[in-house]
């Protein structure tokens, strides 16, 4: 059986709306529709909390056919982009404020981590391999967790450190070997700051990140997690191929940013700003 028929089979039985499911499982009623839909399968995070929903209810998991939902591979094929090349065995010291802290840093998209390196003349980018058999992962969905979590992990928290909300994304990601989350990359980031600084509404954000289409990025945060990460291919680039990717990405940047500001015009009297949803969660 199929993702899709098994959310609709377990739906069913549930007695619930698409938009009851979602509001259950915390996520919103399209993801649920695209699940339905075979346009995208459940995060490994949301495939615990169906479980737990048919638990609750009585509803024994394991008639379902397949009993998996989730369907991917486990040695995922990434890209890493080093300023000055990587030396010695691969390690978890990226710096703090990353999107989800410290950590190594892989890409599904190869012209991500090149428009992060493309300015440094000793830049590599590499092809990796990571094994992610008997790692514990968090796997994210983009939307408000996600962009909390980035919040967090990049210090936007601190004016509220010892409330409830602080302390959850503080422990999300602990006793995780990897985390998989999407991008928040240069035209998302100028989206983000706005959204920290109480510019835009959390719903005008939301609606930003499903309209760029941010790649996926792998985070190994633990030893154990770096030891199973292999080097494929390394390429060094040329000053003409820095040159370009600067002049793509500026484009795109601009392009990016372009449509964000459209949609957070649409939605600029809805929804909640951030320093709100600080002070709920306090």
């Amino acid at each position: 059986m199929k993702s899709s028929q098994i959310i609709k089979e377990i739906r069913s039985c549930l007695n619930l709306s698409q938009s009851e499911l979602a509001d259950k499982l915390g996520v919103s009623f399209a993801t649920v529709n695209r699940w339905e839909k075979g346009r995208c399968a459940p995060s490994k995070i949301a495939v615990n909390a169906i479980k737990s929903l048919c638990d609750n209810h009585n509803i024994d998991f394991s008639r379902f056919a397949g009993n998996r939902i989730v369907t991917s591979n486990e040695v995922v094929t990434l890209y890493h982009g080093s300023k000055s090349g990587l030396h010695g065995a691969i390690a978890p010291i990226s710096r703090d404020r990353c999107d989800f802290g410290k950590g190594f840093y892989m890409g599904t998209d190869r012209t991500q981590p090149l428009t992060l390196i493309c300015n440094y003349p000793k830049a590599k980018i590499y092809l990796l391999s990571i094994d992610l058999s008997d790692l514990k992962i968090l796997d994210i969905e983009v939307g408000l967790e996600w962009a909390l979590m980035v919040a967090y992990n990049r210090g936007k928290m601190e004016s509220v450190k010892n409330s409830k909300i602080y302390k959850r994304y503080a422990d999300l990601s602990k006793d995780y070997d990897v985390i998989i989350g999407y991008i928040a990359n240069d035209r998302m980031f100028v989206v983000l700051d706005r959204f920290f600084n109480g510019e835009i509404t959390d719903l005008a954000l939301i609606n930003s990140l499903s309209a760029l289409k941010l790649g996926k990025q792998y985070v190994a945060l633990t030893e154990k997690a770096c030891k199973k990460i292999k080097i494929l291919d390394e390429q060094e680039l040329s000053e003409d191929d820095r040159d370009k990717l600067k002049q793509e990405s500026e484009a795109k940047r601009s392009i990016g940013i372009a449509k964000a500001d459209e949609i957070c015009r649409k939605y600029r009297r809805e929804g909640r700003f951030f320093d709100e949803i600080l002070k709920a969660g306090e």
